[in-house]
């Protein structure tokens, strides 16, 4: 049957009220079912992508996680190779290595015993030796390898050396350096456990593997815990705070997902850089790395999802909404990623080799994480649908708003933007008074560096073992100070040596071992026409007094002989925080000069990226402050690693400026619609949720650094944990967002919003 239409053309089978039916109403079915149709083969391509990108995504993984069990391979923890190549203790460490058979590192073997031991104790320990050569590890004199071609070298070990009260003796034994050395000292604690429980010492007698090589062994231990314990902690926290916000069985899964897949992609190209000695890796840049990939790929996760959620309340396909989704979100996922990467990059400048490879090993986190971001997870999210949000399931409103109720803004953010529009100016001046407040306390930050002997957190056995030798021997005795002189020169650094008084005894290395001081260098160990001199500090290697010993011994002997060398654990502490020192005032600069360009060209102004800078270099000094007094007054740390100021400010303003970057681009969007006021205001509602999340899963994810028991990763735990929550909450939430509305469109100047109202 037709119907008959206004202008007289027919129609057949389609039905209509009272008989006629409106041809625009037609041309409009027809259209949408043409629509239909044309969607159905870029349906079917966006289906084919998203299937290829799980599948190589699997692949990675399938790669990724193998290789994240061997970085402990190609990484080092040795105190010297966290040194610049230009360092003195590192050049007197390299001659150092050629008195040896390969690359050695001391330890001390300590026998103590609660009174006197007897003649025929001495006679069992002098016999110890032997077995102590043959443990694992342990340097066998270069003289015995066939063809080197060379006399013998350090013996592998000295002594015993009885202690002056009669209660010790001690033995110095060179190890591998490495990560073997973890190996070489469980291997002579194996051997001495085994010695006292058949030796017949008197009772009460214990030994200690201590020195130089046990601190390295108990610190890689300690490191230990970054291939497990510190990934299921980090991704377990993250999981708990996404379940908790998005209320959801599978979302949290698949954000989740995208931050494992991006740490094995950056794995497999880190593993492949450090193994060819690219860059270098160390058990610190190692858990960096897990947190810093965990969070920032959780966070980018966040934004992409919350506009995808969006953008699922106004459509009714998926696809379409993930391609809103993409629009909405990547520009301001790009300039975060690009802006934390750049800022690590500039650890290039740095002197430190620790600090210079954590930038590049950082920045490939980074683009891992923008990578996963745009490709892994929206894939999923694809192929999901609505489903990934279930139970909470969103539901198109049709003809609704961005910015409507169908968005479901909090009534927290709507409050808050109304406070913010009514006093402003009293809100900003409010949170910047309460920061400059925090931060009045960075003064007590003691960033000058601390103990070898307290960078542990836990029961450690070469820590006892110090402090047992010092009880018996000079305190610095394990740790020597190294002088590396001409052959010409060592009767001058001999004397120079014996005048410092914090030095209680000089000793030159001969093909025999060390020489007592009352020796000449008359029969000396000669390599390339310089000899070794090891001096034993009165002292404890790792104090304040030790490295006042080292720095006059340096100055009287560039007085007496010039060219010579002074290394040892003293001198490479002081290397070490005269480097990290002056890291801090070159790097930050370079920092925010970077930083600065990238929102300049990001926003197009210059007025809210010097706001941007501004706020977040005064949230760094404010959670710096608080820091301080915390680790001063609540947890009792000795002081802090020179490295910590660098690094927290490194994290905090990238970090900083990464969750303004999320807030002022999309107000930036929305001031281009509705004018700079408004603008901000629904900005700051539009994405104060998001952003919340992400600063707490960050905050989450750095604070799991803390079950490393390491001084220097806790104090950064707390540092950035607590500084991303100041951030989050008090700095992007009301602190930006009143200044510039306080400011208006005079923000965006020079750039064309400037000039609208």
């Amino acid at each position: 049957m037709g119907y008959i239409f206004h202008d007289g053309t027919k129609c057949l089978g389609l039905k209509a009220r009272g008989g006629v039916v409106d041809a625009q109403k037609l041309g409009e079915i027809d259209q949408s079912t043409a629509d239909r149709r044309a969607r159905r083969p870029r349906r079917a391509r966006w289906v084919l992508l998203s299937a290829m990108a799980l599948l190589l995504w699997l692949a990675v993984g399938g790669i990724g996680g193998p290789t994240f069990g061997k970085l402990s391979e190609v990484s080092s923890n040795d105190q010297a190779s966290f040194l610049p190549a230009s360092a003195e203790s590192t050049e007197a460490s390299a001659w150092q290595a050629k008195f040896a058979a390969g690359g050695t590192v001391p330890a001390v073997v300590l026998l103590s015993s609660p009174e006197q031991l007897r003649p025929t104790d001495l006679k069992s320990i002098a016999a110890l030796g032997a077995k102590l050569a043959d443990a694992r590890g342990v340097v066998k004199p270069a003289s015995a390898e066939a063809g080197t071609g060379t006399t013998a070298a350090q013996p592998p070990v000295i002594g015993p050396v009885p202690s002056g009260d009669g209660k010790a003796v001690e033995f110095l034994i060179s190890v591998q350096s490495g990560n073997g050395v973890k190996d070489s000292i469980a291997s002579l604690r194996g051997v001495m456990a085994d010695y006292l429980s058949t030796a017949g010492l008197p009772a009460g007698t214990a030994s200690y593997v201590t020195g130089p090589a046990g601190f390295l062994a108990d610190l890689v231990t300690a490191f230990g815990g970054i291939d497990g314990i510190l990934l299921f902690t980090a991704l377990g926290a993250v999981l708990i705070i996404l379940l908790a916000v998005y209320r959801s069985v599978i979302l949290p899964f698949a954000v989740l997902l995208t931050a494992v897949f991006a740490l094995c992609g950056s794995i497999v190209v880190i593993f492949a850089l450090a193994k060819a000695g690219v860059v270098p890796l160390t058990g610190q840049s190692q858990g960096i790395l897990s947190i810093l990939v965990v969070g920032a790929a959780t966070d980018y996760a966040l934004l992409f999802v919350s506009r995808y959620r969006e953008a699922l309340n106004h459509v009714q396909n998926k696809w379409e909404a993930i391609g809103r989704a993409y629009r909405g979100s990547f520009g301001a996922i790009l300039a975060s990623g690009v802006t934390v990467a750049l800022a690590l990059l500039c650890l290039l400048f740095s002197e430190l080799n620790s600090n210079r490879g954590l930038g590049p090993i950082g920045a490939i986190g980074i683009v891992f994480s923008m990578i996963a971001s745009f490709t892994f997870l929206p894939a999923v999210l694809g192929l999901l649908g609505r489903a990934a949000f279930w139970p909470r399931v969103p539901h198109e409103h049709p003809g609704s708003a961005p910015g409507s109720a169908a968005d479901d803004v909090p009534r927290l953010w709507r409050r808050l933007s109304g406070m913010i529009s009514k006093r402003p100016r009293t809100v900003w001046i409010g949170t910047a008074v309460l920061l400059l407040a925090c931060a009045m306390g960075l003064p007590q930050l003691s960033a000058s560096g601390v103990p070898q002997s307290k960078l542990i957190l836990t029961k450690s056995e070469a820590v006892e073992g110090q402090s047992e030798l010092g009880r018996h021997y000079p305190a610095g005795a394990g740790s020597p100070i190294v002088i590396v002189a001409t052959q010409e020169n060592a009767t001058k650094a001999v004397a120079a040596a014996k005048a410092q008084n914090g030095i209680s005894d000089v000793a030159l290395l001969t093909s025999a071992g060390l020489a007592p001081r009352t020796q000449g260098p008359a029969d000396p160990l000669v390599r390339d026409g310089r000899v070794l001199i090891n001096a034993t500090l009165r002292f404890e290697a790792d104090s304040a007094d030790a490295e006042a010993t080292v720095a006059s011994l340096r100055d009287a002997l560039r007085s007496e002989a010039p060219g010579l060398l002074v290394g040892g654990v003293t001198a490479t502490a002081i290397d070490t925080n005269s480097s990290a020192q002056a890291d801090l005032w070159r790097v930050i600069p370079i920092v925010l000069g970077v930083i600065l360009v990238v929102l300049v060209v990001l926003l197009r102004a210059v007025v809210a990226p010097l706001l941007l800078i501004g706020t977040v270099v005064l949230s760094y000094a404010a959670a710096l402050g608080v820091s301080a007094m915390v680790f001063n007054h609540v947890f009792g740390f000795p002081g802090a690693d020179a490295s910590v100021p660098l690094f927290g400010f490194v994290f905090l303003v990238a970090l900083g400026v990464d969750y303004n970057i999320f807030l002022m681009t999309r107000v930036r969007e929305e001031s281009a619609l509705q004018g700079t006021r408004p603008g901000i205001l629904r900005g700051l509602t539009a994405t104060g949720g998001v952003i919340t999340s992400a600063g707490v899963v960050l905050a989450a994810t750095f604070a799991a650094l803390g079950v490393i028991p390491i001084l220097f990763l806790a104090q950064i735990s707390f540092i950035v944990a607590f500084g991303v929550l100041l951030d989050t909450t008090i700095v992007r939430s009301l602190l930006v967002p009143a200044l510039a509305y306080d400011l208006g469109h005079r923000i965006w100047w020079p750039g064309r919003l400037a000039k609208l109202q």
